[in-house]
């Protein structure tokens, strides 16, 4: 952009701003607005973590019978009475801690890794954590693996070996990688607003093979309405889209009396109630979960370390860090496709940053005991509306930190009402499937696994180490082993000890 200037001087760009300079606003072809607007569509969508991440820790006892908080599950030595006020007070807490985290490590992200991801809790990560390690041990002695597991991977990031597997990856099988994540937050989406549910033999379509209730009907409403928005090209189609059906949720709910879904209700809510909240419902937050945790206990948590305590330690950690290594490269890989992010090479501007504080990220959910923290793949919605900076990062962040003191209001959006813009960009990133050579079958095989896996298994991390080993398998067979680079050698046999942990816990107890 040329300026008019004065005879004889000579014309200046107009300068940039600061801001601009460090999120290379400009330079990505970006906007302040559309910056605002990207963030707060990927706050939006990962949202529903503010409620889900508490009832998973929140509600979860470990070995002795307790909460996160501390306090018993149970009122009775039998424990089949549930103390109902502790696990209150229990989700509360997670919850408060959950925005905290969530908060800082976003903006972090930003500000460091200038890249427009949203960091929150693991889903898959806490499910382990709850489910698996914790009734295991005691709740501190569970987040200091995590811190373990945090640390471990920061390690790999400045060392440069996270770096390096990444560059390690076939383009090809990048393109697999962002084309499965599409189909894996389709079926998120899907069964968000209760379109596909479990079913006999394994999925159905809404309840008994039918659309029933009035949360679907605010889903297919909501749907028509992004659709139209995104054909007329309206800018912040998904978040006028997400308000939309929130406002007609909230409506709904008021004449209808709908609810949550429960026993013998399987029309309700799937998530949030969207209900105007009371005054009474803002509360102070409960921090006190922060910097809970026993470092080294869980490899010794009776109290006395064995060699099988030891080990079961290191696996649980190895399966951990494993997770969250490559959920990240596939979601970074997504994110950067989605905004026509990356070079050459695949690879995003300033990785290493990202890597670093995606790492710390995980260190910080076991420091506040809301479980690993990751990136987070729904970031490509907000990328979708025109995030492609750290700018946006900024904003989903700081609206976590707003949802510290405005739970409520936040938890008046309905899965529902943010489950039609996850199919939508599940869409957006299948397009990319052209890119892959479908008639050169040593190619093709290991891109369909990755792609088919990651829904079909519900996994990120299951659907690329499918791939990466078939990838190996596949060069073996075609008498190219040597052309596979070293660190895919190293990567997928790693990956064949994660998919047989099960296997390996069961010859170590």
């Amino acid at each position: 952009m040329i300026t008019n200037s004065p005879k004889g001087s000579r014309a200046v760009a107009p300068q940039q701003s600061s801001i601009d300079r460090w999120f290379e606003i400009s330079r990505r072809g970006s906007s302040v607005s559309g910056e605002l607007r990207g963030g707060l569509v990927t706050f939006f969508t990962m949202a529903y973590i503010l409620a889900l991440n508490p009832l998973i820790i929140g509600t979860a006892a470990d070995k002795d019978g307790n909460l996160i908080s501390g306090a018993p599950k149970f009122t009775d030595a039998a424990q089949t009475i549930v103390d109902s006020a502790a696990v209150s007070q229990s989700i509360g807490m997670v919850a408060a801690a959950t925005a905290v985290v969530a908060g800082v490590m976003t903006i972090l992200m930003g500000v460091i890794g200038r890249f427009p991801i949203g960091i929150a809790s693991g889903l898959g990560l806490n499910a382990m954590l709850a489910y698996v390690i914790a009734p295991m041990m005691t709740w501190p002695q569970a987040m200091g693996l995590v811190v373990i597991e945090g640390l471990v991977i920061t390690l790999l990031v400045l060392t440069g070996f996270r770096e390096a597997v990444f560059q390690a990856v076939p383009p090809t099988l990048r393109v697999a990688i962002s084309v499965g994540i599409g189909l894996f937050i389709t079926l998120v989406g899907l069964a968000d607003a209760g379109i596909i549910r479990p079913g006999s033999p394994l999925v159905q379509l809404g309840v008994n093979g039918s659309l029933m209730g009035w949360p679907i009907f605010v889903f297919v409403v909501t749907f028509l309405l992004l659709a139209f928005l995104h054909l007329r090209r309206v800018r912040g189609s998904m978040l006028w889209a997400i308000i939309g059906g929130t406002v007609f949720a909230v409506i709904l709910e008021a004449v209808v009396k709908i609810g949550p879904q429960g026993e013998g209700t399987a029309t309700g809510w799937a998530l949030n109630v969207p209900a105007l909240p009371g005054l009474d419902a803002f509360t102070a937050p409960d921090l006190s979960l922060l910097g809970r945790i026993d470092l080294l206990g869980g490899f010794a948590p009776d109290g006395t370390a064995t060699v099988a305590s030891v080990l079961t330690a290191m696996m649980l950690v190895f399966s951990l860090l494993l997770a969250d290594f490559f959920d990240t490269m596939g979601t970074v890989v997504a994110i950067g496709a989605e905004g026509n992010l990356l070079d050459r090479r695949g690879e995003p501007p300033h990785l290493r940053e990202i890597l670093l504080v995606d790492s710390l990220a995980a260190m910080a959910g076991g420091l506040g005991s809301t479980s690993s923290n990751t990136s987070y793949i729904e970031s490509t919605a907000g990328v979708a509306e025109g995030a492609r900076t750290g700018l946006a990062s900024v904003v989903t962040g700081a609206a976590f930190l707003v949802a510290l003191f405005a739970t409520p209001v936040v938890n008046m959006v309905p899965s529902e009402a943010v489950a039609p813009v996850l199919l939508l960009v599940g869409m957006l990133m299948m397009m990319q499937i052209v890119h892959i050579d479908w008639q050169d079958f040593e190619i093709a095989l290991p891109a369909f696994l990755t792609i088919v896996f990651m829904p079909f298994a519900y996994s990120i991390t299951t659907g690329i180490g499918a791939g990466f080993i078939m990838y190996v398998a596949m060069k073996v067979f075609a008498g190219k082993a040597n052309r596979v680079h070293p660190l895919m050698w190293v990567v997928s046999a790693l990956f064949v000890v994660y998919f047989t942990t099960g296997l390996i816990s069961q010859l170590i107890g």
